[in-house]
């Protein structure tokens, strides 16, 4: 009896120990997350202070750098063209201050970008020595030949006197050599009995355009044969043609025009007379109004004329 009752006593306690040992294992582990999370709290504070500590100095090194290249830029403009005899150098501090850039915009260490913008500084300070050094030489050649610059502007001036008399020589001799017209025969043509030629200024009669004028006298022009071109433009503006492609075009000053007759003329500096006729097609529709016709040789529009049709 006295040994079931010792069984039963130590099956008791047994329980009461084990839930002991689970109550420490459990505090511990509790003490050991709230340790973890306090450790993980200050690297994290720790890791933003010094994240903000890196920007800062990006900041300062970006400032630097701008305050650098801006002063550069300043001397350069105060020196004006004479900065364009260092280009070399000017090039090089370029490459510098793009190499610190990329730098500062990418993965960076500080006291790498430090040296290199020391670095860049001192060939900064070389580059002003230099300028300046250009400026003294040149300021004192400046001095001494300033009567020579004086007489090579009076000379200028002369030979840009001389060049507006030769232009203006050379435009009357242009203007010389342009072809010239008179004695305008234009309208409409009705063909009557096959072959006879009756003037009218009726549309539903109009056979063809005739066009006769006189080249007149020119001993400047080159003689030969001159392609003359005649344009003939409806009261709309449209110019009356064969055809629209480029068979029927030529160019008058850089542009493509459309010409309704082509005509080559022999010219022997002698006033010549000249006729021309637009043949009208059956179906062809005109309009009534008045009619324009230009003349072209070459590059110039050597005469203008006009009629009317109803």
């Amino acid at each position: 009896m006295e040994n079931n009752k010792n069984i039963q006593q130590t099956a008791q306690t047994q329980p009461k120990h084990s839930n002991l040992w689970l109550y420490v294992v459990l505090v511990v582990l509790a003490l050991g997350i709230i340790g973890l999370s306090i450790w993980l709290i200050s690297v994290k504070n720790n890791m933003r202070e010094l994240l903000a500590e890196k920007e800062a100095q990006k900041i300062e090194l970006e400032h630097e750098l701008d305050s650098l290249m801006q002063v550069h830029e300043e001397i350069k403009d105060a020196y004006g063209t004479l900065s364009d005899s260092l280009a070399a150098k000017d090039s090089i501090i370029r490459a510098n201050a793009k190499e610190i850039k990329k730098l500062l915009n990418t993965k960076w260490e500080y006291y790498k970008v430090k040296k290199k913008l020391a670095r860049l500084q001192v060939i900064s300070q070389n580059y002003i020595r230099q300028m300046d050094s250009l400026y003294t030489v040149n300021h004192a050649l400046t001095e001494e030949n300033f009567k020579i610059k004086e007489e090579i502007k009076l000379e200028k001036r002369k030979n840009a006197e001389l060049a507006k008399l030769k232009e203006k020589l050379n435009n009357k001799v242009k203007e010389a050599a342009v072809l010239s017209t008179y004695n305008y025969e234009v309208g409409g043509i009705h063909i009557a009995g096959g072959s006879r030629e009756k003037p009218t200024n009726k549309i539903r009669r109009l056979d063809r355009i005739k066009v006769c004028f006189t080249i007149g006298k020119n001993s400047v022009v080159q003689p030969g044969t001159k392609t003359i071109y005649i344009r003939i433009a409806q009261p709309d503006k449209k110019i009356l043609t064969k055809g629209r492609t480029d068979e029927y075009t030529f160019m008058y000053l850089g542009e493509k025009l459309q010409y309704s007759i082509k005509k080559a003329v022999e010219y022997n500096n002698e006033p010549v007379d000249v006729c021309a006729y637009w043949n009208r097609r059956k179906t062809q529709e005109l309009k009534p109004g008045l009619y324009h016709v230009d003349i072209f040789e070459g590059d110039n529009n050597i005469g203008h004329a006009t009629f009317t049709l109803k």
